[in-house]
């Protein structure tokens, strides 16, 4: 990930770097310096090198005229230069700051520090390669940026899946789960638009879901479980006030809708990817940089399948061990990520918020579960089933 970016002799000096230790330095997009890994994870890197400079030097010589008087004339040569540059780094990350300092000629030029702030603002210069892997939601994305009436679009795609959705049920049920759905996905963006983010919308895809897009990359792990997290969140609000507007009016609609909107968002926070919580999830395995923090996630998942068993939980528990073991797979790739990891607070406060947000969404389902009615056990059985 690009950890400094600064301007040295009119070109600019990129520093790229790893929780593992490694680091490459270029000026102008010319590799310079680099530092391998090490098992001591060393923070302090001195990088060194040298510059050679040419600068044209302009002599005055004689020149012979036809009358034979001389004159003066102008001849350039090359005067080259050699400058000795130096960039002194010193990083931690967690919490993540970058104490710099850059001299040339044993003089110092700059000095600075950087921190997550500046990570989550940062444009990098080389742009973040895309994944190659085909799927249903990266050829919507892709169709989304070909046409060019983004209103026409959302339009189109609302009606069709209020359509397929009403076709499967019926159209009250179709409009309260396109309201469920919206809801869900401006979680999504109002995350965004908090780290400053341009979006472009909400769209709805039959059979599908929704998508919250945003034609801006995102730089820290933290953006990543905010944005992912915000979704099922808003969920849970909107569980909630179902809930209570059932307590006042009695009327079961409402009560309907808590639990089956409460079912959609939890299978979102299954650790599958990707689903939000396999983002969620993902963000806070990569950023433990130690086997222990690999056996504490998987330690995690194993109390999550065992309770969801113990509950009867049973499709709960199998989704949850397969996308524990998708993560345990992608671990060893977390260094080549370009994302800044997480600090211990940040993994800390994440898997809490997490949970939370898992509990109150099973306790809405097993409460109104309880209450007798065969439509409301339906959200419950299906986590049995």
């Amino acid at each position: 990930m690009e950890l400094l970016n600064i301007e040295c002799l009119g070109k600019r000096l990129r520093l790229e770097g790893s929780m593992a230790g490694w680091q490459q330095l270029f000026w102008d997009n010319q590799l310079v310096s680099q530092k391998s890994a090490s098992p001591e994870n060393q923070a302090f890197h001195i990088h060194q090198f040298d510059l050679t400079l040419h600068q044209p030097l302009i002599q005055t010589v004689p020149t012979s005229t036809e009358a034979g008087l001389s004159e003066p004339a102008s001849a350039t040569t090359d005067n080259t230069k050699t400058i000795s540059v130096r960039l002194e780094v010193d990083v931690s990350w967690q919490p993540f700051t970058l104490d710099y300092s850059l001299l040339i000629d044993e003089e110092q030029i700059t000095q600075g520090q950087r921190n997550t702030k500046d990570i989550e603002q940062q444009t990098p210069e080389i742009p973040i390669p895309k994944a190659n892997k085909i799927s249903l939601v990266g050829l919507a994305s892709l169709g989304f940026k070909l046409l060019k009436s983004a209103k026409v679009v959302k339009a189109l795609l609302a009606g069709a899946s209020v359509a397929a959705y009403s076709w499967l049920f019926s159209i009250e049920f179709a409009l309260a789960l396109i309201a469920c759905l919206m809801f869900h996905e401006y979680g999504h963006i109002k995350a965004m638009k908090y780290f400053g983010m341009k979006t472009k919308g909400i769209y709805l895809i039959p059979f599908m879901g929704g998508l919250a897009l945003s034609d801006e990359k995102i730089n820290t792990r933290w953006q990543d479980v905010v944005i992912s997290i915000m979704g099922p969140t808003f969920g849970l609000l909107l569980s909630i006030a179902c809930v209570i507007a059932y307590w006042l009016t009695g009327n079961i609609f409402f009560a309907g809708l808590a639990a089956f909107n409460a079912l959609l968002n939890l299978f979102n926070l299954l650790p599958i990817l990707p689903l939000d919580g396999g983002h969620i999830l993902k963000s806070i395995s990569f950023s433990m940089n130690s086997v222990v923090g690999l056996i504490a996630c998987v330690a995690g998942a194993a109390i999550g399948v065992f309770v969801s068993y113990s509950l009867g939980l049973a499709l709960l528990g199998f989704l949850l061990l397969i996308g524990s073991i998708e993560i345990v797979f992608e671990w060893r790739t977390r260094h080549h990520s370009h994302l800044l990891p997480l600090d211990r607070y940040g993994q800390i406060f994440s898997a809490i918020w997490y949970l939370l947000t898992v509990g109150g969404l099973i306790g809405i389902i097993w409460m109104l579960a309880g209450t007798g009615d065969d439509m409301l056990r339906m959200p419950l059985e299906i986590l049995k089933s």
